[in-house]
């Protein structure tokens, strides 16, 4: 075995266990509860590459029946705060819990009617744990990077925890194939959604 494959085994194995101790509760119901409740929309926020994982969860909730978009914590200063309308919920990311431009959007977002805020975090010392209606705690995060810096397990568990949110939730909708057709009509998905070959 090569020493780049032999590290690369240990930061998968680094990632798996970052993920298998993922510590749900009922904070996750909660989570759900409140999401299918929803009369609005969901607004999801994050910055740097949780912002990613955050565009990532509003695509996958618009495809599986639940309206969703991106709102840029930065963008939200300049305007973009105006996308929150009365009955919605926000969806924010950061692991540290501690971005300023986030926390003073949730701060600010009350002000438009939002119904709830859901915090997905990490640290124990989070900001944005007293900002949110609940809290899904990632757990503590060793990042494999060998400068422990960089986001890679992190970004993980998040992009897991939405997934697990998205598919739950739809689940509990009880969404239906033809349903995603509606709302999937392009490429191979929306062939095989559709009953077409």
């Amino acid at each position: 075995m090569t020493k780049s494959i032999a590290r690369a085994k240990q930061i998968l194995a680094a990632e798996a266990e970052a993920l298998l101790n993922i510590p749900l509760n009922g904070s996750f119901e909660k989570a759900v509860s409140l999401l299918r409740a929803c009369k609005g929309k969901v607004i999801t926020t994050g910055m740097g590459k949780a912002g990613h994982i955050a565009q990532k969860f509003a695509s996958t909730l618009c495809s599986t029946g639940t309206p969703a978009c991106y709102l840029h914590p930065g963008e939200s200063e300049h305007g973009d705060l105006g996308v929150i309308a009365p009955g919605d919920i926000v969806v924010a990311y950061s692991t540290s819990g501690k971005t300023r431009v986030i926390l003073e959007m949730l701060r600010l977002a009350g002000r438009l009617g939002t119904r709830a805020i859901i915090g997905i975090t990490s640290h124990p010392d989070s900001e944005i744990r007293a900002l949110s209606t609940v809290v899904i705690d990632m757990g503590e995060i060793r990042e494999p990077c060998s400068l422990g810096l960089t986001p890679t397990a992190s970004s993980l568990v998040m992009l897991a925890i939405s997934d697990a949110l998205a598919l739950v939730l739809m689940e509990a909708k009880g969404f239906t194939r033809k349903e995603y057709g509606l709302r999937h009509h392009g490429g191979y998905l929306g062939r095989i959604s559709n009953g077409r070959k």
